[in-house]
């Protein structure tokens, strides 16, 4: 029988485009006077069912009222970054883009487009039960995610949804966060119909790598995980369903686990902030003293937490 459901704990703080950060989304505090590439997302709740109304990109779709688009090279590669240290070992990392219509995606709803899959990745070896997960090398990699945009895709503006499942409780636990990218120097490969979903849409509560429990007997033996979503973008067709671990042509996850470089606490300084507030990070104005018994976890350069 699954364990039962787990405190929610976060979601994409910020990514990275070579040697550019982007500050991301800041839940819980208010939107106004926000903004950044990643959409608008409130909480670090999960999303428990695959027909959420949020399950697009964590939020009712829309843009933010001072939404941003990165500039990104089609072949080039682009990191997300989750708070640390994410707790959820068990379940598959996906990364999905949907071309927008017109010139920009600032105020397409993302609830209208059609998703295709870039990167993926289940389970990695070992078994459903004691394995090597996607998820479990998003955190040994610093709870960081990096794919590739495929060389092939058309010009033109962009949603990139990064989502990692964690399998520890059912019902799954979905976390999704969006980003709006315009992409250039690509090519004319679009996708396939088959290679196409909607977010709600692309998933079922009854898919069987949502339903899956990993401590049950048979989890023990298991060494197969069905990825749940589309065929990835160029696989000509071919179905994910019975596959453990795979990526897009253009992405390669090592599952040696890269070394972070220690970064300094911040010193505390001001009033409290409570659990999972932000507490530092470059052009952070605020206090960077947690309530106790919290300590303030430096992130990235741009964004450090009460945990």
């Amino acid at each position: 029988m699954a364990l039962p459901k787990a405190m929610a704990h976060g979601g994409v703080l910020s990514i990275s485009i070579g040697s550019t950060w982007y500050n991301g989304w800041v839940p819980y505090n208010t939107p106004t006077g926000q903004t950044s590439i990643i959409r608008p997302w409130a909480t670090y709740d999960p999303i428990l069912s695959a027909t959420d109304p949020t399950i697009s990109c964590n939020d009712d779709g829309n843009s933010g009222a001072l939404q941003l688009t990165a500039p990104i090279t089609a072949g080039q590669k682009i990191t997300a970054y989750w708070n640390q240290v994410w707790p959820h070992p068990y379940g598959p990392m996906l990364v999905y883009m949907a071309q927008c219509p017109g010139s920009t995606c600032t105020g397409v709803n993302s609830d209208t487009l059609k998703w295709f899959k870039i990167d993926q990745s289940g389970l990695i070896n070992g078994t459903v039960f004691s394995g090597f997960w996607g998820d479990g090398l998003m955190i040994a990699n610093n709870c960081s995610w990096t794919t590739t945009i495929p060389s092939t895709i058309p010009n033109g503006p962009y949603l990139i949804r990064f989502e990692t499942i964690a399998l520890h409780s059912l019902p799954a636990q979905f976390y999704p966060e969006c980003a709006q990218l315009l992409v250039s120097g690509g090519g004319s490969r679009a996708p396939t119909a088959a290679e196409l979903v909607t977010f709600p849409g692309g998933y079922s509560n009854s898919d069987p790598g949502l339903t899956i429990d990993i401590y049950s007997n048979a989890a023990q033996t298991e060494t197969t995980y069905p990825i749940p979503g589309p065929p990835l973008y160029g696989s000509s067709g071919s179905s994910s369903v019975g596959s453990t671990s795979s990526h897009s042509s253009t992405t390669s996850h090592s599952t040696t686990p890269t070394t972070p470089t220690p970064t300094p606490t911040p010193t505390p300084t001001g009033p409290s902030v409570p659990e999972w507030g932000q507490c530092g990070g470059i052009g952070y104005t605020g206090s960077t003293t947690c309530a106790v018994p919290y300590k303030c976890n430096v992130v990235n350069p741009y964004y450090s937490q009460c945990y």
